[in-house]
C-alpha cells in the first residue's frame, strides 16, 4: 500500500470517528456529510501540495540521503553544526536590517533539494510591503523564477496586513508571512531580498526550511511567481494575471488585489469579470472560462471576507472599496504543454438607470449585456443598436466594461528554471 493511500486512510478514519462523536451531539446527517467532504478535500490538498520525496514515505519512515537544513541570520549558509553560533549561542543574530537600496542574500546553496517553508516578518506598511522585492533563482539561472513585491508574494493582494490561512500561504495574526509551496531545485537555490524604498528597515526576521537530496526526478517542475498590474490596460481590455508564459507546466493560481474607482463608477458593483485561461496556443478564445469574479473564488452574489483552503477573500472593505482575494488550483489542476496565459475581464454592473447616470457624469464604460425581467440581452451580439442615453434602453441589470485598479501575483510551475516574462516593474510603478 502506498504512503499516500495510508495517509488518506488515517485521516479519513480520524474524521469518521469525529463524525460519530458529532452525530451524538448533533444528529443531523448533513453535518457529518459536510465534515467528511471537508476531510476528503483536505487529504487531496495534502497529497497535491507535498514535495515528491515527502509523498513517498509516511511520517514514521526514514528516507535515505535526505537532510534537513534551515537558513536564517543565525545560520545564513544553512551549514551543518553552525547555527546560532553568535553571542555564545544566546540569540545573537535573530534579525538583521536593510538600508535603503540594500540587497541581502537569504539563501545560497548548491546541490539538489526542496524548499518546504519560508517564514518572514518585517515592517508592515503598504509602502514597504510593495517596496521590498523578493527574488528566487533556481540552478544558477541568470534571471529569477520568482520576482514580486514581498507582501504580494505572500498573498497580500493590496499590500495590507491581515490574518488568514490557506493551503499555500498564511499570516497567522496579521504580523508575519508563511509560504508552504514546495520549491524543488536540481543544482542550486538562491533567495534575495532588496529594499527598493528610501527608508531604513530596522527589523527583518526570516527562516527558509528545506531538505537537501541526492537528486530530483527528470520530470520535476520549478516554482515561479510573477507580479502584474493593470496600469497600462484600457476599458474593454482584460487584465493579464499571467502574461503568455512559454514552456510546459502547471498554473497553480493567483492572489489578487482590487481598488474600485468610485469617482468614475460610484457604488456600482465591480466583480462581473470572468477569469479566462488560454492554454497551448489558444488564440481568440480560451479553453477555460469562469462566470464572474466572485464565482472564480468559489462564492456568489457578492464578495465578503472568508478564508478557505483553495479560495478566499482576505479583505472586503466596502467603505474604502478595496478587496484582496485568491484562488488556487490544487484539486483542479491546470496543466499546459506549450504555453499559458491567464486573464480576468474588467467588468462591473448595476441597474440600467444607475449606469445611464454614470455615463451622463462622464464615466468611461462599455455596456455588454442587460438582464431584464424577461430577457437576457447580449448587447455586443444584438442586431438592435441601443442608444445608451435613450429612455427605451433595456431596463434591468446591465454589465459593462470598466477600469479600476488591479494587481495580481500568479504562481505556476514550469519545466525550466527561468521564464520568458518581463521583470518586475520599478518600485515607483508598484506604488501607483
Amino acid at each position: 500500500m502506498s504512503a499516500g493511500v495510508e495517509l488518506c486512510i488515517c485521516i479519513l478514519s480520524l474524521f469518521a470517528i469525529s463524525n460519530l462523536f458529532t452525530m451524538k451531539i448533533c444528529p443531523s446527517p448533513y453535518f457529518a456529510l459536510i465534515t467528511l467532504k471537508q476531510a476528503v478535500i483536505f487529504v487531496i490538498a495534502l497529497l497535491a501540495i507535498q514535495p515528491v520525496k515527502a509523498r513517498q514515505l509516511p511520517l514514521y519512515e526514514m528516507p535515505t540521503d535526505t537532510y534537513t537544513r534551515w537558513s536564517s541570520f543565525e545560520n545564513p549558509g544553512a551549514d551543518k553544526g553552525k547555527a546560532g553560533m553568535e553571542n555564545k549561542g544566546a540569540k545573537g543574530h535573530a534579525f538583521d536590517n536593510l538600508k535603503a537600496g540594500e540587497r541581502k542574500v537569504l539563501l545560497d546553496v548548491k546541490g539538489a533539494g526542496t524548499i518546504g517553508r519560508i517564514w518572514m516578518t518585517t515592517a508592515g506598511t503598504p509602502k514597504m510591503l510593495r517596496s521590498l522585492r523578493l527574488d528566487i533563482y533556481w540552478d544558477d539561472a541568470k534571471t529569477p523564477a520568482v520576482s514580486a513585491p514581498l507582501g504580494d508574494f505572500f498573498g497580500l493582494g493590496i499590500a495590507k496586513l491581515t490574518a488568514f490561512q490557506n493551503v499555500m500561504f498564511s499570516n497567522p495574526e496579521g504580523r508575519s508571512f508563511n509560504c508552504f509551496v514546495p520549491m524543488p531545485f536540481k543544482t542550486a537555490a538562491k533567495v534575495v531580498i532588496t529594499n527598493e524604498s528610501d527608508e531604513y528597515v530596522k527589523y527583518l526576521f526570516y527562516d527558509i526550511d528545506f531538505v537537501s537530496v541526492k537528486s530530483q526526478p527528470e520530470n520535476m517542475l520549478y516554482f515561479h511567481a510573477h507580479w502584474s498590474s493593470n496600469a497600462l490596460s484600457k476599458v474593454g481590455e482584460d487584465f493579464e494575471i499571467l502574461p503568455l508564459v512559454k514552456g510546459k507546466g502547471r498554473f497553480l493560481g493567483c492572489s489578487l488585489g482590487f481598488i474600485a474607482d468610485t469617482v468614475k463608477y460610484g457604488n456600482s458593483w465591480w466583480g462581473e469579470g470572468e477569469a479566462k485561461m488560454y492554454l497551448d496556443d489558444d488564440a481568440k478564445y480560451p479553453s477555460l472560462a469562469g462566470t464572474g469574479t466572485e464565482d472564480f473564488i468559489g462564492t456568489g452574489w457578492g464578495q465578503g471576507v472568508f478564508s478557505n483552503l483553495y479560495e478566499g477573500c482576505t479583505i472586503a472593505d466596502t467603505k474604502n472599496h478595496e478587496w484582496a482575494f485568491y484562488r488556487f488550483h490544487i484539486p483542479d489542476p491546470v496543466y499546459f504543454y506549450k504555453n499559458c496565459r491567464v486573464t480576468i475581464q474588467q467588468l462591473g454592473g448595476c441597474s440600467t438607470e444607475y449606469m445611464q447616470d454614470l455615463v451622463k457624469k462622464g464615466a468611461d464604460l462599455i455596456p455588454v449585456s442587460t438582464d431584464t425581467d424577461s430577457l437576457f440581452i447580449q448587447l455586443l451580439d444584438s442586431k438592435n443598436q441601443y442608444n445608451i442615453n435613450d429612455a427605451s434602453y433595456p431596463k434591468g441589470w446591465t454589465n459593462f466594461y470598466r477600469k479600476d485598479t488591479y494587481w495580481a501575483t500568479a504562481y505556476f510551475y514550469l519545466d525550466k528554471p527561468g521564464n520568458n516574462l518581463e521583470g518586475l516593474v520599478p518600485q515607483k510603478e508598484r506604488l501607483r
